[in-house]
């Protein structure tokens, strides 16, 4: 039976020379997730509480966003993005909201070494080539946000994006094609019965050897 871990992520943005930059760690390899890159973030604690879902979820952000990289954060400067739910058949489900939040002035990031072995500001479009590339490994929900991130190519335009839609909830049903991973969610015509090969619309991951590839649409 898997539990359900509530959890928060935050996704430090800033203005590089070349376009929106995101803060992104490596988390060392003795750890669950060990060797992915991630944006800050973990579990929800009792000390982030009292309060409503989301509000208990930014003080995780922010809290996390200390412990591991040094970074302060005002949690009233926190912009929902989006929402995960992992396959039901995980032992421990983290349904973990995504944040982003701008950064204006430079910020000395400091890893904590128990957790992390590394860390860049990385372009979106870089991270995803460097998966690509086999130098990074990535889980799906980082894919996905970085995927979205690479349409801004600013700060102000990824967190107006944010703004201007209700946060997008991800509910997920993996299954294997010929050895592929497919990630669906809902929208996908093979969604509700995990049949990845059904005809129709599609909103799916597809996690093969080549550059993984989002299918959205009819």
């Amino acid at each position: 039976m898997s539990v359900d871990v509530p959890a928060a992520t935050v996704v430090p943005l800033r203005d590089g020379p070349t376009g929106l930059e995101a803060l992104m760690l490596r988390k060392n390899s003795t750890l669950a997730f060990g060797g992915m890159w991630v944006f800050p973030g973990g579990r929800v604690d009792d000390e982030d509480g009292p309060g409503d879902d989301l509000t208990v979820a930014r003080r995780a952000a922010v809290r996390e966003a200390r412990e591991e990289a040094a970074v302060v954060i005002d949690p009233d400067d926190l912009v929902p993005f989006s929402h995960w739910t992992p396959p039901a058949a995980a032992p421990r489900r983290f349904l973990t909201w995504v944040f982003l939040v701008a950064l204006r002035d430079a910020v000395e990031v400091v890893i904590d070494p128990g957790e992390m072995q590394d860390h860049g500001w990385l372009s979106p479009r870089s991270a995803l080539e460097r998966r690509d590339a086999g130098e990074y490994e990535l889980a799906p929900p980082t894919w996905m946000t970085l995927h979205r991130l690479a349409a801004s190519p600013d700060v102000d335009t990824a967190l107006a994006e944010a703004r201007g839609r209700e946060p997008e909830r991800f509910v997920t049903r993996p299954a294997v094609v010929e050895g592929v991973v497919h990630c669906m969610w809902a929208g996908d015509a093979g969604y509700r019965d995990s049949d990845p090969l059904r005809p129709g619309p599609r909103h799916r991951l597809v996690m093969g050897p080549a550059p993984w590839r989002l299918e959205k649409g009819p």
